[in-house]
């Protein structure tokens, strides 16, 4: 997402569920874009620029996850206890992804803004599109009967 020149709306430190027996929460640093959001395993954060050092290596991107909002159906709100926020993404296949942060940092609002945001412009686009291939017809002469 990035890399396609996407800007980071949001950066910061996400719990999330894990899918294994115990289901732990896991610290992900997250990246918020345009287009949907970045989930990259702590570890892989570059180490502080102090001494010069060389630069760390590309992340492999099979570490990092991506949760783009076209496969995402909603942002649901599960509850509010002590320092925490709970939510669940509801990915388009129906896979539900659990995290929680606190409550001040406001991440479940932020993803689910972006969210409307992008089917907002992909709503637009569509609408556009149609609009341009009806007048296209249109325009087009019609042939013998």
């Amino acid at each position: 997402m990035l890399e396609s020149g996407c800007k980071a709306v949001k950066e910061g430190v996400l719990e999330k569920r894990s899918d294994g027996l115990l289901q732990l929460w896991k610290k992900k640093r997250c990246i918020l874009t345009e287009e949907g959001l970045l989930l990259i395993p702590p570890k892989q954060q570059p180490p502080p620029q102090q001494q010069q050092a060389p630069p760390p290596p590309a992340e492999p991107a099979a570490k990092i996850k991506e949760l783009h909002f076209s496969n995402m159906k909603t942002v649901d709100c599960v509850e509010r206890k002590g320092k925490y926020v709970y939510f669940t993404v509801v990915m388009a296949e129906g896979k539900e992804i659990d995290f929680r942060c606190a409550q001040e940092q406001g991440w479940n609002a932020a993803i689910t803004l972006q969210m409307v945001q992008y089917k907002n412009r992909q709503a637009i686009l569509a609408v556009r599109s149609t609009r341009q291939k009806q007048q296209h017809l249109a325009q087009q002469p019609h042939g013998p009967r």
